[in-house]
């Protein structure tokens, strides 16, 4: 079987004491169901990474994300051989600009949290090997296994690297 293809992005902002923080939201559905979790999903046929980020992120938060605004940070294998179907290959994008307010959706219940206070316990048990350091600027390319118990990591491969800023053209 094959690893159906999902995006998960981190949008961050500034709070009002200047504290950096970031979006995520409990699942109300689904895979996952309870978890703290990234805004994202499903690639739809016909979609890139890129398209189905700024689509998931309004579906699921009602912000709205300039597609220019979204930086690739990574890319996450998550394999889980006792239950094959929720295999997935994951693109992870970073987001500092958005506009909106964040609201409840039929999928997420979003919150702000802080960067340097992230709900861990909550999520997936992948998050505490690579989201922090994504937070603070490294990309991540990892590979995570999934044990019998389909909540804990048995096997994990990662690297992270300092994140390249690419050249923007002046506007």
């Amino acid at each position: 079987m094959t690893s159906f293809q999902v995006c998960v992005c981190f949008i961050t902002r500034r709070d009002e004491r200047g504290t950096r923080q970031v979006l995520l939201g409990r699942k109300k559905t689904g895979l996952g169901l309870g978890n703290i979790v990234g805004l994202g999903g499903k690639i739809e046929p016909g979609e890139t990474s890129l398209d189905a980020i700024v689509r998931e992120i309004e579906e699921e938060s009602s912000l709205v994300v300039d597609p220019a605004a979204a930086s690739e940070v990574g890319f996450i294998r998550y394999s889980f051989p006792s239950r094959e179907s929720w295999s997935q290959d994951s693109t992870v994008f970073v987001v500092d600009t958005f506009s909106g307010t964040p609201q409840e959706s039929d999928e997420i219940v979003p919150d702000w949290y802080d960067v340097t206070d992230l709900p861990l316990d909550g999520m997936w048990d992948d998050a505490k090997y690579w989201l922090p350091q994504v937070l603070a600027g490294e990309t991540v390319h990892a590979s995570f296994t999934f044990g019998e118990d389909l909540k804990t990591v048995s096997e994990l491969s990662f690297e992270t690297a300092p994140m390249r800023v690419s050249g923007r053209p002046d506007s």
